[in-house]
């Protein structure tokens, strides 16, 4: 290409070549032959070419095809010329994949035909199997349909200095490993369960005995000290004598005893409501109470607790500042009113005008989780994968933070380690199984261990 991105390929060329590879090279236009790195290219003798009448040969010969026509500054719709360049070097239908099989596609900081705020893809792009993006991750990275043309994506650093001035206004980061192994508690070895702090989830119902098991064993596993699961005195049994490191506060049904609550949430250093607890008439009651009882442990809530929630006027102002909000496109359609439509189609910007609104953390579950601080600093999870879309997966990943709380990790930290362990957590799992189709929340808390291993 004619600017900076095909600057980088010419670059790559050079290196690549000196690296004993056989390289040729495609311009889109005649080449300055006064700047240096085409007088690099030209002392090592290689091929370059602007006629399109060798594109396809070239493209056809080639093992390796190095996108680096068009970079962040690129507006679509691509024109009409190079859309037909694109299509001589578009891989067939079904071609092998991926690395060391059949043709490689290697895009340059991104695709070419990507828009890299928008995430929009223009029909004639290249799908990439390896996207070298410089510097830092693009926000249209992270959005549909360009996030499924980048293949595996690599960050590549390119010499920023951290005291460069701008780095201190980025208000939009993606999490990583590092910053989840730094929100993980110290484990010192004269520790006691109390050093790992007491969480109580008020969950479950007849109709979701499993979200309650899954909230507690996630949390067992991200290290709490001690968990308490109130859940309804029907499924209590059932859950018993499953969970034995559990303890627990039977309660009736309809969940009519505040009462019996108020000394447990009083000393609990977390409290998670809302998985599995169904919207009756007397659980919204229930809520309303909770609420109005004004606890001041760390809280998160998530489900059904979000759709109670949004049936109580200022309810943001009666929770304990801070909290953990969970909800997926449909409940923050329920406690916002704006349609899944207009929630998904700018989730960065919805997440971080609720949280602000409400000051709350709000994490938004989705391809590329969100979660966003009151004070506008925004995170993206990056993890897209069929293996989180299952019944119970949110039930682990409400477990994880609220066992994070309990540690006393702070609220916005927690929701961003929890949100990477959960999604690390369910790649794992699906490796192991040999397929994403196969994985049930359960595997994910399996996995736990594994993905703290990793980070840590």
């Amino acid at each position: 290409g004619p600017g900076n991105n095909g600057g980088d390929g010419l670059v790559a060329a050079r290196h690549l070549h000196d690296a004993g590879c056989r390289v040729k090279i495609f311009s889109l236009k005649v080449l300055d032959e006064s700047d240096s790195k085409v007088i690099a290219l030209c002392e090592r003798s290689l091929f370059i070419t602007q006629d399109e009448n060798d594109l396809e040969s070239l493209a056809r010969e080639s093992n390796v095809i190095v996108d680096a026509l068009f970079g962040t500054g690129m507006k679509l719709p691509l024109r009409e010329n190079v859309k037909k360049l694109l299509e001589h070097v578009k891989k067939p239908e079904g071609s092998p994949r991926p690395f060391g099989f059949g043709k490689m596609i290697v895009a340059v900081d991104c695709p070419s035909g990507m828009d890299c705020d928008s995430g929009e893809i223009d029909s004639a792009a290249l799908q990439a199997d390896l996207t070298v993006t410089f510097g830092a991750a693009k926000v249209g990275q992270f959005k549909f349909p360009a996030a499924n043309y980048l293949g595996e994506m690599i960050i590549a650093p390119i010499g920023w200095s951290d005291d460069l001035p701008t780095l201190k206004t980025i208000t939009l980061e993606l999490a990583d490993a590092e910053r989840a192994r730094k929100a993980l508690p110290a484990r010192p070895r004269d520790a006691h369960k109390y050093t790992f702090g007491k969480m109580l989830a008020i969950v479950g119902s007849k109709n979701y005995v499993g979200a309650a098991r899954l909230v507690g064993e996630a949390a067992n596993r991200i290290g709490a000290g001690l968990v308490t699961l109130a859940v309804p005195q029907s499924i209590y049994p059932i859950l018993a004598s499953q969970m034995i490191e559990t303890t627990w506060l039977p309660m009736p049904d309809d969940w009519n005893d505040l009462e019996s609550l108020r000394d447990v949430v009083a000393k609990s250093d977390s409290v998670i409501i809302g998985c599995g607890l169904g919207t009756a008439e007397t659980t919204k009651t229930f809520m309303r109470d909770f609420v109005g009882a004004k606890h001041a442990s760390p809280l998160l809530v998530d489900a059904d607790g979000l759709r109670l929630l949004a049936t109580i006027p200022d309810w943001h102002k009666k929770i304990p500042p801070m909290s953990v909000l969970t909800p997926h496109p449909g409940e923050m359609s329920a406690m916002t009113g704006l349609s899944t439509g207009e929630i998904k189609e700018d989730r960065v910007d919805i997440a971080r005008r609720f949280a602000k609104e409400w000051g709350h953390v709000v994490l938004l579950k989705g391809a590329f989780t969100v979660i966003a601080a009151p004070d506008g600093r925004t995170v993206i999870e990056p993890f897209a994968t069929a293996a989180l879309a299952k019944a119970g997966s949110g039930d682990v990943l409400s477990g994880i933070i609220g066992g994070l709380l309990a540690q006393k990790v702070e609220p916005f930290e927690a929701a961003i380690a929890g949100g990477f362990i959960h999604g690390r957590a369910a790649e794992i799992a699906a490796q192991k199984l040999g397929t994403s189709i196969s994985v049930v929340a359960s595997d994910m808390v399996g996995a736990i261990a594994k993905a703290i291993k990793e980070i840590s």
